[in-house]
């Protein structure tokens, strides 16, 4: 069933497509956390809160954005009150993170051995940079779809993607030299 159809029949109260719903938006939401945060437990929380709020105010959604781009205005949201609360940057499991639904096994191989030093930089960008970078290379919004995401200026973005990638080239390069971790 098309998302359209799926989000229209949950705005009316169809329990089984909005369950569908949200199980078709769970690892996009959780992935994003995930990155944002830097920490299993972290993301599991703010995913479970964004699902919670994604119920609460499906209602309130309406299609002059795309759902992907509401969705993730939520998910921003969330991660940032988790900073504000925290106050401090959460620290990086030392696990390596699965990414789901790849279907080629070299870029599986290739995500798996590269995932933990990735995380770990994209882990110490500042806030505001860790989250247009997950944005998007995870999400793959585009500079518009995040500035409206996450009520920006679009060159406001575009100047955030690009001092975040620079320093993601810094410490991937640092990486690769053995001079962090």
């Amino acid at each position: 069933m098309p998302e359209a159809e799926l989000i229209r029949l949950a705005q009316t109260g169809d329990h089984e497509a909005l369950v569908q719903l949200l199980r078709s938006i769970e690892t996009s939401v959780y992935r994003s956390a995930y990155y944002i945060l830097g920490n299993e437990q972290d993301a599991l929380d703010a995913s479970q809160e964004v699902l919670i709020r994604i119920y609460r105010k499906l209602d309130t959604y309406q299609e002059k954005a795309k759902f992907s781009t509401w969705v993730q205005r939520i998910v921003s949201n969330v991660c940032m009150d988790k900073f504000r609360a925290k106050k401090e940057t959460v620290s990086i499991d030392e696990h390596e993170m699965i990414i789901p639904d790849r279907n080629n096994v070299e870029d599986e191989i290739l995500l798996t051995g590269l995932s933990h030093d990735i995380q770990e930089a994209i882990g110490k960008l500042p806030k505001q940079y860790r989250v247009v970078v997950v944005l998007r290379y995870l999400e793959d919004f585009s500079y518009q779809e995040i500035a409206e995401t996450l009520e920006l200026p679009l060159n406001t973005v575009k100047s955030y993607l690009f001092r975040a990638r620079q320093q993601l080239q810094e410490l991937l390069y640092d990486y690769q030299k053995g001079g962090i971790g």
